[in-house]
């Protein structure tokens, strides 16, 4: 079927992504605190990525900045935006996987193709998760 190894290319992102990570961060900072609370970094994370994180996401960022509870400073926001800019996929990268498990090129994925894919790539996984990850 297909690796999808052979899909993701390292990726490096720019200086120029640093510094509108840098300018995000200062205009989400309210108050100029030095920190983003929880709230701050939910709303940078929608002006960098255009999605409403989860809860369970925020608690994830803020647990792994090396910050106490307050919030998380530049220097790990930055770090984290870089992580998580470098892991999205292209929209050709996304268009590719896409066709792989549209096996009948119907321009949309039924729960079977959905199955099929989840059977190949994640075996281990029983199959009513797939079904519930389709929905």
């Amino acid at each position: 079927m297909f690796g999808l190894g052979s899909l993701r290319p390292e990726r490096v992102v720019s200086d120029c992504d640093r510094k509108k990570f840098m300018k995000v961060f200062e205009s989400c900072d309210e108050g100029s605190k030095g920190y983003l609370s929880r709230e701050d970094l939910k709303v940078a994370v929608v002006m960098l990525f255009g999605y409403k994180p989860s809860k369970v996401e925020i608690d994830s960022m803020i647990l792994s900045a090396q910050t106490n509870s307050t919030g998380v400073k530049v220097h790990d926001f930055v770090k984290m935006m870089t992580t998580k800019k470098a892991a999205q996929l292209s929209f050709g990268e996304q268009r590719q996987i896409f066709s792989v498990f549209d096996a009948n090129c119907r321009g949309f994925l039924t729960v079977e193709d959905f199955k099929r894919a989840f059977r190949y790539v994640a075996p281990h996984l029983n199959e009513q998760t797939a079904v519930e990850a389709f929905r």
